[in-house]
């Protein structure tokens, strides 16, 4: 019998195409692959960011809780407010992304040092 998989709050399917993201130095860091968003508040919580790869192979997704970035509307991107440094030892995944649920959020906020979502649906 397969396991179902724990019902949460989020959104997990709000897709982006040419959102650029770039460190709070100024380099170019990857692209916003998806926005996660809670459905009770219709507010983004975490932004997945790809780095690296090229022609679509070998990327690396990095699940940051949103109040990590910020929009810059002069550039038209976003800013990820935290050394990349930090951020490419966080949570992340290459080929199957992990389950979403409240531990792996736990995990995640610990890790930035946030507060956690609550996921319960």
């Amino acid at each position: 019998m397969s396991e179902q998989p724990e019902p949460t709050s989020l959104l997990a399917t709000a897709k982006t195409e040419g959102l650029k993201v770039r460190t709070r130095d100024g380099d170019a860091l990857g692209s916003v692959h998806s926005l996660m968003i809670d459905k009770r508040s219709g507010q983004s919580t975490y932004a997945v960011i790809s780095i690296g790869g090229f022609l679509g192979m070998n990327k690396s997704f990095y699940p940051l809780p949103f109040e990590l970035i910020a929009y810059d509307a002069v550039e038209d991107d976003y800013v990820v407010t935290t050394d990349r440094r930090l951020l490419e030892g966080g949570p992340s995944w290459a080929n199957n992304p992990p389950e979403f649920n409240q531990a792996y959020a736990d995990r995640v906020a610990s890790y930035y040092g946030v507060a956690s979502a609550n996921l319960s649906a």
